[in-house]
């Protein structure tokens, strides 16, 4: 996005509204960083167990993999600028009263609606995007940039959340970013301008056929099932990284770097997406090469007598190829979309599976750790996702070809 070269306008235009999408998505995520570095702190100070610190990092999507796809009927209908706006709102207030609870199902609870707010404010925007950026290459790179929303407010909020805790403590963190959701609010509705006569419009479609033509295609199924299986490994490594750090004796500081390290070089891989897909690189062999890495970093991280600079290095490439993997999805929800009018209902779909992917997880993760007695069987617990990826790469690949022809 950096190298975008505005002609007129319209351009320059369309590169505002990029980056301050990009700019809400990074406001979002932080809610979802801020649990990892936050959960030695909380077991601490509620109680928290392992299995219960899993539900806190996948409570964010329980919205999500209950609400995405009407909630992506509703961006559809209603626009995606006023969705994300309420999604804002709903983050800051969620966050501010998790910050004022004294027991662990309170603190679940905020987190819930947490993520209905999360939801709210992300799904709608590739749609957004797809509205107010007009050239397909600039269009590519803008949903390149935007997959790495995720990544790069974990690793903020990774690298940024041990100083802050120390400062403010872990109430005190949940209602400075209870402050940053405001903002982002105050920026979207000044930067993006709403465009009534065409929502008026989405208004009076009936959501029914639309649905219909969303489930009956083929292409919002692969997304979805693309991200289901990209989503919950991510989540489930990067998500425990700073306890099994912790576990094996490394300082809070170092935890907190190496984290947001691993969770930032995501962005990597999201944005080379963005640009490979702009330069005709078909997207199931991007995927096929970000299920594989992945497949094998995670075993090789995780195997238990890999030295640990090879196993971090193992975990770079583990998150860094992987980011291919939801930058090319993004790219083709907006493409294998049925047709414009049901942008955000796939988005939804995807983002649906993706939160399930990412609320099963980690818990899955945590019970199979607990239950073995340490962490070695994560990687063939991740492993197995990638090697169905290896499949849905495939038919994303023909459906991708389908369009073209």
């Amino acid at each position: 996005m950096n190298k975008w070269s505005p002609t007129d306008p319209a351009e320059a235009q369309s590169q505002r509204v990029a980056w301050v999408v990009l700019g809400v998505g990074v406001s979002s995520a932080l809610h979802i960083g801020k649990l990892p570095v936050a959960i030695p702190v909380l077991q601490d100070a509620l109680g928290v167990s392992l299995v219960q610190a899993g539900f806190l990092l996948s409570m964010v999507q329980l919205a999500g993999m209950s609400l995405g796809l009407l909630v992506g009927l509703g961006a559809d209908r209603f626009g995606p600028r006023r969705i994300m706006q309420i999604g804002l709102w709903l983050l800051a207030m969620a966050s501010a009263l998790g910050a004022v609870t004294h027991q662990v199902q309170w603190l679940l609870a905020s987190r819930a609606l947490e993520g209905l707010g999360f939801l709210l404010s992300v799904l709608p925007a590739p749609a957004l995007l797809r509205q107010r950026v007009a050239h397909p290459q600039t269009l590519s790179k803008a949903l390149g940039w935007w997959g790495a929303y995720m990544p790069l407010g974990t690793a903020i909020a990774l690298l940024a959340g041990t100083e802050v805790m120390d400062r403010v403590g872990w109430r005190g963190a949940w209602l400075v970013l209870s402050g940053v959701s405001l903002v982002a609010w105050a920026v979207l509705t000044w930067a993006v301008r709403p465009r009534l006569s065409s929502h008026a419009r989405a208004a009076l479609a009936p959501l029914g056929p639309r649905l219909r033509r969303t489930l009956s295609a083929p292409g919002p199924w692969l997304v979805a099932l693309g991200f289901f299986l990209y989503s919950g490994q991510w989540l489930a490594v990067i998500g425990f990284l700073p306890t099994v750090y912790q576990q094996a004796g490394y300082t809070g500081g170092w935890v907190a770097v190496l984290t947001a390290l691993a969770a930032g070089v995501n962005i990597v891989g999201n944005v080379m997406a963005g640009h490979l897909l702009a330069r005709g690189v078909g997207p199931g062999r991007l995927m096929s090469v970000a299920y594989g890495v992945m497949g094998m970093g995670a075993l090789l991280a995780f195997a238990g007598d890999t030295p640990p600079t090879v196993a971090y290095l193992a975990v770079l490439l583990f998150s860094g190829v992987g980011g291919l993997i939801p930058g090319t999805l993004f790219g083709a929800s907006v493409r294998l979309a049925p047709d414009n009018d049901t942008v955000s209902t796939t988005v939804g779909w995807m983002q649906q599976l993706s939160a399930l992917g990412q609320f099963l997880g980690p818990p899955a993760v945590a019970w199979l750790a607990s239950l073995v007695g340490n962490w070695h069987w994560t990687g063939v617990a991740t492993g197995a996702c990638s090697m169905l990826g290896f499949w849905v790469a495939s038919r994303v690949q023909l459906a991708w070809d389908g369009m073209k022809s």
